[in-house]
């Protein structure tokens, strides 16, 4: 007759302990990061928002143009701003979204075991290039290359700092991407070849718009990485306060314009207030973006 074994009371004792302990420090850490954010989010808030006792609300988000160091009429319209960072952005995801997709592709369906190994570190090696290297490249090369091809005086402009940025964010989307054609079920690729497809109908028409929720999500990070790229816009973006009209002129985005002036004002007068409000509307920008993605996700899950 075999002995039955059972768990030492002390043991599963221990076990439980250990469960409910690592179950606290856990949730321990989430809330400290909520805490976290809503820190910054007051901080920024409490510093931002006495720029409105003396600059009109609607003035500083819609006026078209900045220039706080001026003697005679200072000008506090973050519009050109906000443009700029527009600009970048959208360049930037015009750029990395084929990219990274078809990376996500090919290393999700067409790779070998090997090949897709030896690639996908490679690409997300990509996101641990500096900043300044990324810029110091965009100066020294792709600067001269864009003045040279388009008939400009010089290549720091919107247009630079897009293909930079688009650098930058390439590794988020193509990952995320790829992660979200991975994890569909096989028996989508399988019924789809049994009615006769090709495999590329089958990636177009059946894998990617199966995948399009994180495919979306990917997308909507990579926004966000792209909106808040601070050295690379400020190095090549060209630093012109003027309102911007085509990719090919020179612009300053918000965290750029955060980068270079928060050094040069006094702690505490209209101009440093002013500069914390910028910050306050660009975490309020990235925040929305964030938002949106989630509860874009919640509503493709559970529908």
């Amino acid at each position: 007759m075999e002995a039955v074994v059972t768990d030492h009371p002390q043991g599963e004792f221990r076990r439980r302990a250990a469960d409910r302990a690592m179950h606290w420090i856990l949730r321990i850490i989430a809330s400290l990061t909520v805490v976290l954010l809503i820190g910054i989010f007051v901080f920024l808030l409490k510093s931002g928002l006495r720029t409105f006792s003396e600059v009109p609300i609607l003035n500083f988000l819609f006026g078209t143009r900045w220039n706080p160091s001026s003697f005679h009429e200072p000008l506090w319209g973050i519009l050109p701003l906000v443009t700029g960072t527009l600009f970048v952005s959208a360049g930037a995801l015009l750029i990395a979204v084929p990219f990274g997709l078809s990376i996500a592709i090919y290393l999700s369906y067409i790779a070998s075991r090997r090949t897709r190994e030896i690639l996908k570190p490679v690409i997300e090696m990509i996101a641990g290039i500096p900043s300044v290297v990324l810029g110091l490249i965009g100066l020294l090369y792709l600067a001269p290359l864009i003045a040279k091809t388009f008939g400009l005086s010089n290549g720091l402009n919107a247009l630079n700092a897009s293909i930079l940025v688009a650098i930058a964010t390439l590794p988020t989307i193509a990952s995320l991407c790829e992660d979200a054609l991975s994890g569909l079920s096989h028996r989508l690729s399988e019924s789809s070849w049994a009615l006769g497809a090709t495999r590329w109908t089958t990636i177009r028409k059946v894998l990617v718009p199966a995948a399009a929720p994180g495919i979306g999500a990917a997308i909507m990070l990579g926004l966000g990485r792209a909106i808040g790229e601070t050295m690379v816009v400020l190095m090549v973006a060209g630093n012109s306060l003027a309102f911007p009209r085509s990719f090919l002129e020179p612009v300053r985005p918000m965290t750029a314009t955060i980068a270079i002036e928060i050094r040069e004002v006094v702690v505490g007068d209209l101009h440093w207030n002013s500069l914390f409000a910028v910050g306050l509307v660009l975490f309020l920008i990235t925040f929305a973006i964030n938002s949106v993605t989630d509860l874009y996700l919640h509503r493709t899950i559970r529908s």
